[in-house]
């Protein structure tokens, strides 16, 4: 008999309150979600539902106010900022829709320091090589500012992919790009997911990509839908 899939990502109950000039505002209203290792998972769902918050909870950037946040088999409100910190290097990669690249930073710099942050003595060669992997070897040494949208994209791409991590997590990663980048751009993150075997949890608006994965969930208000199947 087949062991049962391992779960990469589990959600339980979460919930999440901001305060603000406004008073308390509940973003994440009783969250529940399984992702198997391995899996390709889109979020759909209208701006404002906390697709981006959830999505920051399963990283670690933000603290759910309760329930059980699990993630690679770690409890992350078990752990301090510190502990946050040490399990993000070697478990998470993030691509976000507007790159967040440093800008005072070189393409290859910028791939690199993921890697020096964890003290890893092959940096610069793993960030050469994650670079290449997303065909921009040639634009090592240029700042983000002398690159193109979908160039800026690929860069952040391949800084999360450096470290090896075994979940990515993709915020609208095609959002700032025009048509035809951002289907370039797709077609690399999911070559690159199909063949390190990492898990992806991707938001989008796009309902063709996220039908590229093989389960989609709806956010809205808060809280989430039943999962469906591919092309859903």
């Amino acid at each position: 008999m087949a062991e049962p899939a391992r779960n990469m990502v589990e959600l339980v109950d979460v919930r999440l309150t901001l305060t603000g000039g406004a008073g308390p505002v509940e973003v994440l209203r009783g969250v529940d979600l399984a992702v198997e290792a391995g899996q390709t998972l889109s979020v759909a769902g209208p701006s404002g539902a906390g697709k981006t918050t959830m999505l920051m909870v399963m990283a670690g950037l933000e603290r759910a106010s309760s329930g059980r946040v699990v993630v690679d088999g770690q409890d992350l409100r078990a752990l301090d900022e510190d502990g946050l910190a040490r399990f993000r290097r070697g478990a998470v990669g993030v691509v976000f829709q507007a790159f967040h690249l440093v800008p005072t930073m070189t393409a290859l710099e910028n791939v690199a320091l993921p890697l020096e942050f964890a003290g890893n003595p092959d940096a610069w060669d793993r960030a050469r090589e994650s670079l290449a992997a997303v065909g921009l070897e040639a634009r090592a040494g240029h700042y983000p500012a002398e690159l193109s949208g979908g160039e800026q994209q690929r860069v952040a791409i391949a800084r999360a992919f450096a470290p090896g991590p075994r979940l990515l997590l993709a915020d609208e990663p095609t959002g700032n790009l025009d048509e035809d980048t951002g289907a370039r751009v797709a077609d690399l993150l999911f070559d690159l997911r199909e063949r390190r075997g990492v898990t992806l949890v991707l938001i989008t608006h796009d309902m063709a990509l996220a039908g590229r994965c093989s389960r989609t969930v709806h956010m809205h208000g808060g809280r989430l839908g039943q999962g469906q199947g591919p092309g859903a």
